[in-house]
């Protein structure tokens, strides 16, 4: 089945009204509005051609795991003129070398995994006069090879980012462990809760909780997402849960 082919499209379409269907499911059972949560396409394994067909299919957010990778697709998007209502977000590991590559780019900077890296974003941000909307990524799940802050740390490095120009923190993101409902759902359960407590310290909003991937993003829906990264389940015909 090629990127391009009305075939996929067709796959892409049907595919993403399950996708609503099961997230709508998912928010009646915890009394949520579906309307409430944002379905992004992880569109780090496809070209652009796929891209184009999922936004034909009706995605209009995506994101990307690697700065170069997002730097491309942005610019080809801004040569679509159909494709103006898309947005990118950066959803992986940044490195402070690459932040240049993303600054201007991201609509949303979901990997902030440090007071360090928020650091250095911020000078960037206001050498070039940006400011970043971000999310503060959190470890919740306590996992070495989870990135993130320790959720002990949280509230010190919310407060940092709240004191740094050019940084606009909107909520926080996480990652569960793989293959483990009732993990899962500790983590994003817990994400919730830490929101709730650094909602009430901080006075921010806090909005986005940018958790559950294609194997749990159902839980995560029940238990408070307002944000789904979903990849393979997207765009690989071959995965068939839904």
């Amino acid at each position: 089945m090629e990127y391009g082919s009305d075939e996929y499209r067709a796959f892409l379409t049907e595919r993403r009204e399950a996708l609503l269907e099961s997230i709508q499911g998912a928010a009646a059972r915890s009394g949520r509005d579906a309307s409430q949560i944002t379905l992004l396409a992880v569109s780090k394994t496809v070209g652009n051609e796929a891209v184009l067909s999922a936004y034909r299919a009706g995605y209009r957010v995506f994101g990307e795991n690697r700065p170069q990778e997002l730097k491309k697709k942005v610019a080809y998007v801004r040569q679509v003129k159909e494709m103006e209502d898309v947005r990118f977000d950066m959803i992986g590991n940044l490195q402070k070398n690459k932040i240049n590559q993303v600054l201007g780019n991201a609509h949303l900077v979901q990997s902030v995994s440090s007071v360090h890296l928020a650091e250095a974003i911020s000078r960037r941000a206001v050498a070039q006069g940006k400011s970043v909307r971000c999310l503060l990524e959190v470890n919740v799940s306590g996992e070495l090879s989870k990135s993130g802050v320790p959720v002990s740390q949280a509230r010190l490095a919310m407060d940092a980012l709240m004191g740094m120009e050019g940084i606009e923190p909107m909520g926080l993101m996480t990652m569960a462990p793989a293959n483990d409902a009732s993990a899962a759902r500790a983590t994003f359960s817990g994400l919730r809760d830490l929101r709730d407590d650094l909602k009430e310290i901080t006075g921010l909003e806090l909005g986005v909780l940018s958790c559950g991937m294609s194997g749990d993003y159902q839980i995560a829906v029940e238990e408070g997402s307002t944000l789904v990264r979903l990849g393979r389940i997207v765009f690989d015909p071959a995965y068939k849960s839904v």
